[in-house]
This record gives structure tokens, C-alpha cells and sequence, in this order.
């Protein structure tokens, strides 16, 4: 025999040179095996049927009392925000216009301020000659969203102004 025939002999383990090793049969054991249980074996009851019915209308009773006194609590609770809601409103809507009027003031001011040096000029006219010949004289009259913040910071107004781009 050639040397590869031999190696690839002995590598595959059928070398002709070596004993093989005895095969045993896998037989069961002395007196056999166990039988295997195939019997109905019924799950232990842990509550007759009647137990399980006082059971659930007893969480039941528990659960609804528990719920109507939760919801009688909420609703007391939604009616107090709605009230406390009213009342401030009235002060929040109180609060706006007299921010609103001290704006106009300062731009009042800031404009006197400006034109203090230029001749024959009054504050809230033109030249002397009012802007809104019809109107009586104490009528208030909003200004325009660029005139009312004419004298605020550039950042204020361009916040202001993308408010209602989030509203």
C-alpha cells in the first residue's frame, strides 16, 4: 500500500491493521421499562362554581361603589377649576388691556420724545391736523400691529408676530 491510501485508512478509521471496537445493543433495563401514564388526569378545582359567581358580583359591587365615589369626586373637582376658570378670566382679560394701554402710553412718549424738536408737532396728529377727522375726540382707536410695536425690541415683535403661526 501506498502511504496516502494508508492515511486516508487510518484517518477515516477503516484501517484494515486495527481492531475494531465491539458494538454493544442498546437494550432496556432488568424487568423492562416503566409504563407511561396516558390516563385523564383531571386539574385540581380550586373554587366550586357557585364561589366563583359571589366572587364577581362581590368585586363587582365593591368596584362599582368605588367608581361612583371616584366620579362624584371628579365632577366636584371639574366644577371647581370651571369656577376658579371664570373668576380669573375676567381678571386675565383685565390685566391684557391694561398692558395694552400702558403700550400705547410708551409709544405716546417715545414718539413726544423723538419729535420734540421738530416744529409745530403734536403727539397723535399730523402736523397738527388729526389723523381721524370723524371720530370724536376721545375714541380710541387700535393701531396697526407694525405701529403698536414700533418701539419694542425687533425680537419681541418677530415673537409676537409668530404667535399666531402656533396658536
Amino acid at each position: 500500500q501506498t502511504v496516502t491510501r494508508r492515511f486516508v485508512l487510518v484517518t477515516s478509521g477503516k484501517d484494515p491493521k486495527m481492531s475494531a471496537p465491539a458494538k454493544l445493543q442498546d437494550m432496556p433495563p432488568r424487568g423492562g421499562y416503566q409504563s407511561i401514564p396516558f390516563a385523564r388526569v383531571p386539574a385540581k378545582k380550586y373554587f366550586k362554581g357557585w364561589q366563583l359567581i359571589a366572587a364577581y358580583a362581590g368585586f363587582t359591587t365593591v368596584g362599582l361603589s368605588l367608581y361612583y365615589l371616584n366620579c362624584r369626586e371628579n365632577h366636584r373637582n371639574e366644577v371647581e377649576m370651571r369656577g376658579a376658570r371664570n373668576v380669573i378670566y375676567a381678571l386675565l382679560l383685565a390685566e391684557r388691556d391694561r398692558e395694552y394701554l400702558k403700550q400705547l402710553r410708551r409709544n405716546r412718549d417715545e414718539e413726544a420724545a423723538l419729535m420734540k424738536d421738530v416744529k409745530g408737532w403734536e403727539v397723535g396728529t399730523w402736523y397738527g391736523e388729526p389723523v381721524f377727522k370723524t371720530l370724536p375726540k376721545d375714541k380710541l382707536v387700535d393701531p396697526t400691529f407694525e405701529e403698536f410695536y414700533v418701539h419694542s425690541a425687533s425680537k419681541d415683535r418677530a415673537n409676537r408676530k409668530n404667535v399666531k403661526m402656533w396658536a
